[in-house]
Order: C-alpha cells, then structure tokens, then sequence
C-alpha cells in the first residue's frame, strides 16, 4: 500500500511548513489527486488515519479535490476524458494520446494556525 508511504511524505510537507511559517498546526489540508494518479482513495483515507495522529495534521480538516482524466488522441487530435488509464479514443479507437489531466497529486493549500 503506497498510500501510507504518499501520507508520510503529506505529514513531512505539512510539518515543514508549519516549521517555516512558525504555526502551530494545519487546520485545513487542501489536496488536488488525479483519478490517473494510482491513487485508490479507500486506501488513502484508511493511511491518513495511520499517519496523522500526533502530527500538525492531527486535527486538520482535509478537502480532496478529484481530478478528472483527460487525454489528446496522437492519431485525429480528439480531446477527450479518460477515467482508466487504457481507453482508447472514443473517435478513433487509437491509444496513442497525451495526458493533459488527471495525473496529479498535490498538496494545493494549508490553513495554518
């Protein structure tokens, strides 16, 4: 499960710049993840519980954006949404694309007290 490894990192970020801004904890913890990104969210709810406690996360509100998958066919140039990683185009059916969307996984804002 590398959701537990991917909240670690989360905490680490989150302390850091609790540490930088001279904050106490994180009261809110904004986060952008990609529906491409590998990311099972089941997973990464049961991690935060592993990986907030007695950390600035402990007590912090979290707000996950989803980010919807989104490719650009190499063969007719469709723009399309793909929610699994191997769709092929709904134009042509060609499963040479470009990912413009849905890869991310970031940490997009925190509420420091």
């Amino acid at each position: 499960m590398h959701e537990l490894s991917i909240m670690h990192n989360i905490v680490g970020i989150a302390e850091e710049q609790v540490r930088q801004h001279q904050a106490q904890e994180v009261e809110i913890l904004e986060l952008e993840i990609g529906d491409l990104s590998g990311i099972e969210m089941e997973a990464l709810l049961f991690a935060w519980e592993a990986a907030v406690g007695g950390t600035v996360l402990e007590k912090s509100k979290r707000i996950i954006h989803r980010i919807r998958g989104k490719a650009i066919c190499g063969g007719c140039g469709e723009e399309y949404d793909m929610p699994q990683m191997y769709q092929p185009c709904p134009t042509c059916g060609g499963f040479c694309k470009a990912i413009i969307a849905g890869q991310e996984l970031l940490v997009k804002s925190m509420t420091m007290s």
